[in-house]
């Protein structure tokens, strides 16, 4: 059921900077990233950070903000113009897909419509990305304002307002400008690659933090060893996850032209166990984390109503990321769109897969082509979806439950969600960086004719 992973040699290292555009692509992200890591080092004008930086240090383990600012790369920590991040993209980018199944014009322009149709997806996902980006600004603006010592005294309170939300904004939409060309012309998909490298960027923090407990208590050394003995398990689990497919066998019928005769050789069809790869996770966090990034920077404003303030207080604690409910919640979540992927994905449609089957007159062995097959299909890929959304939710939570009997929460930040995005990131561009020097051996194949 699972695939073997080949690691490159130092032969497939050096023949990927000869493979057809490949060395152009890489060259050109990692161009984009350090735009991206530039914006991230510029403050917002206004505020003194060291406070925010403060809040964050004291509340690493179970503050939702330095949960947020691990995925904004250090951008939001540190107050910067970019510090909305890939957030406000990712977030109405999954709005506008589940919309889109509800909506039947939406669902026409994303099944039917082709490339036309998606474009004009892209631009409602765009405009409904400066919608969110404007109204998370707001919010975060409220919150730093109410702050003591966070705001300079001498800015006037409406320019600082206006002018903070602009840039935030702007921020925002370049983040998801960068992402989009890298996306588009450069190798991997953009958001998940900018998620990437901000969870890279704050392993190093991570790490001094540890360090700095582990001096204190020398008896948490062996909690730690288990700890990232754990993390290496779950990272093998999570390649396993990735890479495993469900092999349905094909007969593919003879024909004869000429005197020779073609097909007749038996083919699969694979289903990946986890059709979705590390999308689902980040779907879900986004969906988690916009409801209680709002509830935990509105429960720090003073409110008078005791009753208003008990309710955010309660709904607080439910969707805080150290709550049983929050991890019930994610694991559900995770499931729920693993299927959700797996539904809109083209070369997951039990129909369509059955319709080009009888008309190329190939057959499942033991099953009539037609709805019969498509039914098949249909168990098939139910099945196999299953397992892998299970899977992929308890892989989600096994970090965490280490980090909590191990009693080093240091690195809670950088656990199973983190380990699941890097693992699935990095494969994926393994993978497309294959199929470069693949088209790079069929030009040569074609040139030697």
């Amino acid at each position: 059921m699972a695939q073997g992973i080949k690691a490159p040699t130092p032969e497939d290292l050096a023949s990927m900077w000869k493979a057809s555009g490949l060395k152009e692509k890489i060259i050109f992200t990692l161009m984009m990233i350090a735009v991206w890591r530039f914006g991230v080092q510029m403050p917002l004008y206004g505020i003194d950070a060291t406070v925010f930086e403060k809040i964050i240090a004291s509340n690493s383990g179970n503050n939702i903000i330095g949960f947020l600012d691990l995925f904004s790369g250090g951008a939001l920590g540190t107050v910067s113009v970019l510090a909305l991040g890939i957030g406000p993209f990712i977030t109405s980018s999954i709005i506008v897909q589940l919309v889109s199944v509800v909506i039947p014009s939406l669902e026409k322009l994303q099944k039917e419509e082709g490339e036309a149709g998606r474009r004009k997806l892209s631009q409602y996902t765009r405009i409904f990305t400066v919608i969110l980006a404007i109204f998370q600004a707001f919010i975060f603006m409220l919150y730093l304002h109410q702050l003591p010592g966070a705001v300079i005294s001498q800015v006037n309170p409406i320019v600082f307002y206006v002018s903070s939300i602009c840039i935030l904004t702007s921020g925002a939409v370049l983040v998801m400008w960068i992402s989009e060309l890298i996306t588009e012309n450069g190798i991997g998909n953009g958001g998940s690659l900018i998620i990437f490298c901000g969870i890279l960027s704050g392993i190093p923090v991570y790490a001094d933090k540890t360090a700095e407990i582990i001096k204190v208590s020398s008896r948490l050394m062996l909690g730690l060893v288990a700890l990232l003995v754990i993390f290496f398990l779950a990272m093998v689990l999570i390649v396993i996850m990735q890479e495993a497919v469900r092999k349905v066998i094909i007969v593919n019928p003879k024909r004869q032209i000429g005197n020779k005769i073609y097909g007749g050789m038996n083919s699969f069809i694979p289903f990946k166990l986890n059709p979705g790869g590390v999308m689902p996770i980040i779907f879900a966090i986004a969906i988690l984390l916009f409801p209680s990034t709002i509830l935990a920077l509105v429960g720090q404003a003073n409110i008078h109503s005791v009753a208003l303030k008990n309710i955010i207080v309660t709904l607080n604690q439910y969707f805080s990321a150290s709550g049983i409910m929050y991890y019930v919640l994610y694991v559900l979540l995770i499931i729920a769109l693993t299927f959700f992927y797996a539904s809109i994905m083209p070369n997951m449609q039990p129909k369509d897969i059955a319709d080009n089957l009888k008309k190329y007159g190939s057959s499942i062995p033991g099953i009539k082509p037609g709805k019969p097959t498509a039914d098949a299909l249909d168990k098939i890929l139910t099945k196999t979806t299953f397992i892998g959304a299970v899977g992929l939710g308890i892989i989600a939570l096994i970090p965490s439950l280490a980090s909590y009997f191990t009693k080093i929460q240091t690195l809670q930040g950088i656990g199973a969600t983190s380990l699941i995005i890097m693992v699935g990131v990095a494969l994926d561009l393994i993978n497309q960086v294959k199929t470069h020097l693949l088209a790079r051996n069929y030009e040569s194949f074609l040139k030697d004719m």
